[in-house]
């Protein structure tokens, strides 16, 4: 039987020291293991410079460093979870990828060491968000009280995505802020410098509402404890999100996928977030297997 654990990858950068943070006490709530893992690409520098084992045994002891240090961080915020370190030769997104493959959850920070610092969101990062196995934690911005929020549409992915943003706002006994943004058309009449979003439609927004309501009605029964606000706009959903992070101590949003390359996409509204939220942010997506991540 698969053991439940989140994994949490760490370079030594802040960036990923306050993901290991993150994923040590989310690890810390569900009572799951956290395994650590930092990949360092040792071939991959070989392949190109002919030098001796003194060097890789360099590589070694840092990476040990580096895990330990990371460990050192689970514990400081959760002393009680049990921690697990590997450090792995192999270039960081297979390795970390390998590693999430049996796992609940993988977490991240947005930026580690490499590439270049004015970038908002760092390669590896990225990579990860579109590729991982399981739902992914991409720890940015700043970490908080507050709601949760979640940006939802009436896909058939929308109830999973609801699923991990309720079961994240009763495990922080926190709030749920659900947000539903549509564009309403622009009537002919109008000037062309009017945009949608300036387009008064009540009759329409009730229309959402109402439809958004039903859409939660076994989901506010399934989580009576969970008080639940919502937001229907004309904004964009990745505008919207963004605005709300602000306050929130994390964002869901669903992955968006087609066919056997479900996995390598990520929506717009995704990867916007991942480079402007102020918070945390949860893609929610099934495990490869089709396991249930909790």
């Amino acid at each position: 039987m698969r053991t439940r654990h989140i994994v949490a990858g760490t370079d030594g950068s802040d960036g990923s020291k306050a993901a290991v943070r993150w994923a040590a006490r989310e690890a810390q709530r569900r009572g799951t293991p956290l395994r650590i893992v930092h990949a360092f690409d040792w071939e991959w520098h070989a392949a190109r410079y002919n030098i001796g084992d003194e060097f890789l045994d360099e590589a070694r002891r840092h990476a040990d460093t580096v895990t330990a240090g990371a460990a050192d961080e689970a514990r400081s915020v959760a002393p009680a979870i049990t921690v697990e370190v590997h450090a792995l030769i192999g270039n960081p997104v297979p390795r970390l990828l390998e590693s999430a493959a049996d796992a609940d959850l993988l977490v991240v920070g947005s930026r580690g060491r490499g590439g270049f610092a004015s970038l908002l969101l760092g390669s590896v990062s990225q990579r990860l968000a579109a590729q991982a196995p399981c739902p992914i934690v991409v720890v940015r911005g700043h970490s908080r009280t507050g709601p949760v929020a979640v940006g939802v549409d009436d896909s058939a992915a929308a109830d999973q995505v609801l699923d991990a943003a309720f079961t994240a706002a009763a495990d922080c006994g926190a709030s749920l802020v659900v947000i539903r943004t549509y564009l309403p058309p622009t009537p002919l009449w109008l000037a062309s410098d009017v945009s949608s979003v300036q387009v008064e439609t009540p009759e329409q927004d009730a229309i959402e509402l109402e439809q958004l309501e039903n859409q939660l009605a076994s989901w506010r029964g399934k989580y009576p404890e969970v008080p639940v606000e919502i937001l229907v706009s004309h904004d964009s959903a990745a505008a919207v999100l963004v605005g709300v992070s602000k306050g929130a101590q994390l964002v869901v949003v669903g992955s968006r996928g087609h066919g056997a390359l479900a996995g390598a996409f990520l929506g717009s509204t995704g990867m916007q977030l991942l480079h402007h939220s102020d918070c945390p942010v949860l893609i929610a997506r099934p495990r490869a297997s089709g396991e249930n991540q909790r």
